[in-house]
């Protein structure tokens, strides 16, 4: 994280917590930093309740509460919202922009400066691909990037150099309560971004350190060796 300059004195944190592994790992480590950092900062959680009878908000938020954490539901009735809208594309892409606006406002409201999210080094890795297949151009989730609609908002992604073999190995220290399941699961199994995180798992068995091999060339950036022509050497 000091890298990446994510955290300063004076921070409010607020950390999106889905209820999954990765957003209680990353929920754990920074309520960990912050006992130690010589700094001090505040840390707010955040889940969203989705109204999903499948969805394990009430085990969620007694972790958090048994744990003395702050912490805050969101109301984001998906399937009411997706009906309404008559969306008929995978509904993980609207409720991926939907809970990133809620986030935002959310941290508005209560004065965030910071969005931490739980997105690990096979995340980064994976969206790459994506956005290179697609055209987007040679861009990723960064690790401390200003949020595009929300001024005086950064997102951080403290897990951002971390595999996610290394999260999991860290998770039978704690006894976290299971998130249920998102009635949509079948769809987000079927989409391009689980696609890209198998392509990462099946190169990597391949490859040899695959990983820290991507992570070396994300952060060596040469742009004269591209085809951009803004960046054509003359001399």
């Amino acid at each position: 994280m000091a890298k990446y300059e994510m955290i300063a004195a004076g921070d409010r944190i607020l950390v999106g917590l889905s209820g999954g592994k990765d957003s209680f790992a990353l929920l754990h480590a920074l309520h960990a930093l912050r006992r130690r950092a010589p700094v001090k900062f505040e840390l707010i959680a955040a889940t969203f309740d989705p109204g999903f009878p499948e969805f394990n908000l009430p085990d969620i938020a007694g972790y958090c509460r048994r744990m003395g954490w702050t912490h805050r539901t969101v109301a984001l009735p998906i399937a009411e919202i997706l009906e309404e809208k008559k969306f008929t594309a995978t509904p993980c892409v609207l409720c991926s922009r939907l809970r990133r606006g809620k986030l935002y406002g959310l941290a508005r409201e209560l004065a965030c400066n910071k969005l931490a999210l739980g997105q690990h080094f096979d995340d980064i890795a994976a969206s790459f691909l994506m956005s290179l297949c697609r055209g987007q151009g040679l861009t990723t989730m960064g690790p401390n990037v200003p949020a595009k609609s929300e001024p005086g908002v950064r997102i951080i992604r403290p897990f951002a150099l971390a595999p996610e073999s290394l999260i999991k190995s860290c998770l039978t220290q704690w006894d976290l309560p299971a998130a249920g399941k998102c009635r949509y699961e079948t769809e987000l199994k079927a989409g391009d971004r689980a696609f890209f995180r198998n392509l990462v798992d099946e190169l990597a068995e391949r490859i040899p350190n695959l990983r820290s091999q991507m992570a070396r060339s994300l952060g060596n950036l040469q742009p004269e060796y591209l085809l951009d022509p803004a960046y054509l050497k003359k001399s």
